[in-house]
C-alpha cells in the first residue's frame, strides 16, 4: 500500500525504541524480543534478552511454512547442525534452538561489533600487523571447523564479525557442508559461494576438497585486508573466472615480500600445490605475534533436537507470549539505549553507517517525507509510503538481489523528528554506496548542533 503522510496523522513520538515501549513485548520462551536486527529472504535475525541471566543474544526467525515450500528443510537443518557442531572463541555460538507451530528460533552469541567488512569500507586497508592478527583469529576458526568435518565454502569479510573486544567471529554458516554431504570420491559438488572468493576448482563441475576451497577463500580475505581491495574483481563473470582460474593479480607495493609470498602459495589455482593450513601456522610471515587458540573441546555434541524441530515434537514446542510492557520516560530510555543516545543525536554520523543509521532533522514530518522521496526516486528505487513508514525498494539487481531499504520517521520532540534507516535487503557494500549519494540529496533537513558546525569549519 503507498500512501503519503498527512496533516491528520503525527509522525511517530520519542524514538524507535520509545515506540517499542508503546507496543506489546513479545516472549519466546525465556527470551524477550527486541528491534529487529537484519533481514534475509527467508528469515529475521532479532535482538533478544535472556530474561534468566540477562544476557543479550541474537535469535534467526524463520517462518516453517516458508521453508517448507521453497524446499529449504534440509539446508536449514545443516546450518544448525553445523552450528551446533562448531564451539570456537572464534566462531559464533549458537546456544539452542527452538519452534512454535509456526517458526523456528535460532538462538545465536549477539555479536555487537559489525562486519570486519566495514571496518575496512570506513577506514581502508588495515595495517599489516592487524591484518595478521584477524587472519591468525580466522585460521584458528577455519583449521577448528575442518578437523570436525565443517567446511564453511562461504568465507569473506561480510562473514566475519567483531565482537566488543575486537575478536572475530565467523558466522554465516547457511552455506556450509559436513563430512556426511561428501559423494564416493570425497569430494563436495556444490558450486557456490560469493564469486570473487570462489576457489577456481569450485567453479569447475569436477568436485572439489572443502577444505582447500576454504583455504583459498582465506587468502583473498587476508588480500582484501591489506591490500583494500579485491585481488579478482570484473564485472563480466567469464572474464572474471578466466583471472580466478588463472591466479591473475597485482599485489600493491606497499605489502611486505614475505605476505605476498604467503598470499602467493595460497592463492595457487592448482588445489594440490595449495599451501595446508598446518604449512601456513609454520610459516615466517604467520608466526608474528601469534597465540593458539586457548578453549574448551566438546567431544559429544547431541543434534536431537535439530530433528524435533522440524517434526513439531511436544518437548520442543514453545509459544509467544504478548506481555504488555513497562512504560519508560524518554530521558531513561535514552540513558539506557545504546543505539539511541545522546552521541547518535547529536553528532556527526561522518559517513559511519553500516547496516543501518539515523540522522535528525527540525523540519516538518510532511516535509522530511517528501524529501526522502525526491532523493530516493533518482537514484533507482520504487517508493513504498505508509503513515511515517517508508520502504524503498531498487530497481536493479545486485550481488545479493535487489537493495531494499526501510526508513521510519520518530517525533522526539514536537520541533525535532529523528529518521532511522535499515538495509533489510542485498549486499552491505551496495548499501554504503546508496546511502553516499542519498544523504547528499537531504543536506538542507538533516540538523546539525551549532557546535558541531562550528567545530567542523
Amino acid at each position: 500500500m503507498s500512501s503519503r503522510g498527512s496533516s491528520s496523522h503525527r509522525s511517530r513520538r520519542v524514538s524507535p525504541a520509545a515506540a517499542v515501549t508503546a507496543r506489546t513485548k513479545t516472549r519466546i520462551g525465556k527470551y524477550e524480543m527486541g528491534k529487529t536486527l537484519g533481514e534475509g529472504s527467508f528469515a529475521k535475525v532479532k535482538y533478544a534478552k535472556n530474561l534468566e541471566t540477562g544476557d543479550s543474544v541474537a535469535i534467526k526467525v524463520l517462518q516453517k511454512d516458508q521453508v517448507l515450500r521453497h524446499k529449504m528443510v534440509e539446508q536449514i537443518k545443516r546450518e544448525i547442525s553445523t552450528m551446533k557442531l562448531i564451539k570456537h572463541p572464534n566462531v559464533v555460538q549458537l546456544h539452542e534452538v527452538m519452534a512454535s507451530k509456526t517458526k523456528i528460533y535460532i538462538v545465536l552469541e549477539f555479536v555487537n561489533g559489525g562486519e570486519l567488512f566495514d571496518k575496512i569500507v570506513h577506514h581502508g586497508r588495515l595495517r599489516e600487523d592487524e591484518a595478521r592478527r584477524y587472519f591468525h583469529q580466522l585460521i584458528n576458526a577455519v583449521d577448528y571447523c575442518h578437523s570436525r568435518g565443517v567446511y564453511h565454502r562461504d568465507l569473506k569479510p561480510e562473514n566475519l564479525l567483531l565482537d566488543s573486544y575486537g575478536t572475530l567471529k565467523v558466522s554465516d554458516f547457511g552455506l556450509s557442508a559436513f563430512s556426511p554431504q561428501l559423494k564416493g570420491d570425497g569430494l563436495l559438488h556444490t558450486a557456490c559461494g560469493t564469486p570473487n572468493y570462489v576457489a577456481p576448482e569450485v567453479l569447475n563441475d569436477k568436485g572439489y576438497d572443502g577444505t582447500t576451497a576454504d583455504i583459498w577463500s582465506c587468502g583473498v580475505i587476508l588480500f582484501v585486508l591489506m591490500a583494500g581491495y579485491l585481488p579478482f574483481e570484473e564485472s563480466n563473470l567469464s572474464v572474471l573466472y578466466e583471472k580466478i582460474f588463472r591466479a591473475e593479480f597485482t599485489f600493491p607495493s606497499w605489502l611486505s615480500s614475505d605476505a605476498k609470498k604467503l598470499i602467493k602459495c595460497i592463492l595457487d589455482p592448482n588445489p594440490e600445490t595449495r599451501i595446508t593450513i598446518p604449512e601456513i601456522l609454520k610459516n615466517e610471515w604467520f608466526k608474528k605475534g601469534y597465540k593458539p587458540p586457548s578453549f574448551e573441546h566438546e567431544e559429544d555434541v547431541s543434534l536431537e533436537d535439530v530433528n524435533a524441530v522440524f517434526n513439531d515434537a511436544a518437548d520442543f514446542l514453545v509459544t509467544e507470549k504478548k506481555e504488555k510492557p513497562v512504560s519508560m520516560n524518554a530521558f531513561e530510555l535514552i540513558s539506557r539505549s545504546q543505539s539511541f543516545n545522546l552521541e547518535n543525536l547529536f553528532e556527526k554520523q561522518a559517513g559511519l553507517v553500516k547496516r543501518e543509521t539515523c540522522f535528525t532533522s527540525q523540519r516538518p514530518a510532511n516535509e522530511i517525507m517528501s524529501k526522502i522521496e525526491e532523493a530516493a526516486k533518482p537514484l533507482g528505487f520504487n517508493v513504498h509510503k505508509h503513515n511515517y513508514k517508508i520502504k524503498l525498494q531498487g530497481d536493479k539487481t545486485g550481488r545479493k538481489g535487489h537493495l531494499s531499504v526501510a526508513t521510519e520517521v520518530f517525533e522526539v520532540a514536537p520541533s525535532l523528528h529523528m529518521v532511522e534507516l535499515r538495509k533489510t535487503k542485498g549486499d552491505t557494500l551496495e548499501f554504503h554506496k546508496f546511502y553516499k549519494s542519498f544523504s547528499s540529496g537531504l543536506q538542507d533537513i538533516v540538523w546539525t548542533s551549532k557546535a558541531i558546525t562550528e567545530e567542523s569549519r
